[in-house]
């Protein structure tokens, strides 16, 4: 029997979780099932059955709310009443909850209403900012005050998401873990098994767990001809990639830098997603670019590179390793959160966490002995957005079956 799903996000383009939105819903159509996305900024895909409960104005004002109060995620009311209006109004069978912050949500008052609603939850968390009192991110500080109710935060000011003015992480703690615990039908899914051990020894460690790893669309994400070495002035060069969809602190900037110093004359780097201050900063041997949102031109950066490096200092399942699998590019990364999972001997290296002399050294290895392009791609089989979110899919129809009367 069809079932309707309603999926609630901070975006429905852009980004790799407004990617993952759009494709569990395409998915769903596909299965024929009914789906509606509600998001809280930017635009919707053309042809996306979507509905939009936030506006400028009240992202902009609660940015004030967490920039000032130190209080992300409990701004934004009226949208949320909004929200959950259209909830009612779709009634939907079961109700997918992917990133809650971004400046778009109260929390409280929407789970407060999943908590009489009678409906089915999953809930996928895409970083940590659900059971800490302030970060998303936290284990490349070596930080763990999230496990004693984050009573001694010093990242507030630096980490997102930026509570400029006041430490409120204590006081924000205790409200979600009020809000987020004791939802009657909640299932949480991690994209990695590194939080799925993380969320036990969280407040969320009674609720079931479920591990589906991200799928991307390979049907974009494929080996693709360009003329990017030419134009970019890269013949005859080892061309190593990094690509952050914004390069804050913990995406490892610097060891780029840092590289740019100590590898050998015939290799070059290039970054994608820079900001210009970013790119003005950059050694001589360094090609900076800015943010591309068009997925197919990504992957015509992936398949240039001789190697894709993601020197990220803590990261859930990143897509970005993927992507670059799936264009038959290999992929060296820290030892750090997930990063690690999607990777085997085939198609890979793993060099420790910040180990700035191993992943050196793994490049140079690369270099001397590339993994193959197929064994690439045939890691990436296991990563089609079609087989990973039909995952989810067969995870809703199990729930809606539960429920005492369907449509």
């Amino acid at each position: 029997m069809a079932i309707k799903v309603l999926e609630i996000n901070t975006v429905c383009q852009g980004g790799s979780v407004g990617r993952i939105t759009v494709d569990i819903c395409r998915t769903l159509e596909r299965n024929g099932d009914d789906c509606l996305i509600a998001y809280g900024r930017r635009g919707a895909p053309e042809g996306v059955p979507a509905f939009r409960f936030g506006t400028n104005i009240s992202m902009g004002l609660h940015v004030l709310s967490t920039f000032l109060k130190g209080e992300h995620g409990f701004a934004s009311e009226r949208q949320t009443r909004k929200l959950i209006e259209k909830i009612k109004e779709y009634d939907p069978d079961v109700i997918q909850l992917h990133n809650v912050h971004g400046f778009v949500l109260q929390v409280e008052l929407l789970f407060a209403y999943l908590k009489k609603a009678g409906k089915p939850v999953v809930w996928t968390l895409h970083d940590c900012w659900p059971y800490t009192g302030h970060c998303a991110f936290y284990d490349y500080n070596g930080c763990s005050c999230w496990k004693d109710g984050c009573m001694s935060c010093h990242e507030y000011r630096k980490t997102y998401p930026y509570a400029l003015f006041r430490n409120n992480a204590a006081r924000n703690f205790a409200r979600k873990r009020a809000a987020f615990t004791a939802v009657p039908d909640l299932t949480i899914v991690m994209p990695s098994a590194w939080l799925a051990d993380q969320v036990l020894d969280s407040f969320l460690r009674d609720y079931p767990v479920e591990v589906i790893p991200n799928g991307i669309d390979r049907s974009v994400f494929q080996p693709r001809e360009s003329d990017l070495r030419r134009q970019l002035g890269l013949e005859g060069k080892f061309v190593v990639l990094g690509v952050a969809n914004v390069w804050e602190r913990r995406k490892g900037l610097v060891y780029f830098q840092k590289l740019a110093e100590s590898l050998p004359d015939d290799f070059r780097i290039v970054l994608i997603g820079l900001d210009k201050k970013q790119r003005h900063s950059l050694p001589a041997n360094v090609i900076g670019l800015g943010k591309t949102e068009n997925a197919a031109e990504l992957a015509t950066y992936y398949t240039m590179a001789d190697v894709f490096v993601n020197a990220t200092l803590e990261d859930n399942f990143p897509t970005t390793n993927l992507e670059a699998l799936a264009c038959g590019t290999p992929v060296i990364t820290f030892d750090t959160g997930g990063s690690p999972e999607s990777l085997d001997e085939s198609c890979g290296r793993v060099a420790p966490k910040g180990d700035l002399t191993a992943l050196r050294e793994a490049l140079l290895a690369e270099k001397e002995a590339p993994h193959g392009k197929e064994a690439c791609l045939r890691r990436a089989e296991l990563y089609g957005k079609n087989e990973r979110f039909q995952e989810y899919v067969t995870l809703y129809h199990e729930l809606a079956d539960r429920l005492p009367v369907r449509r």
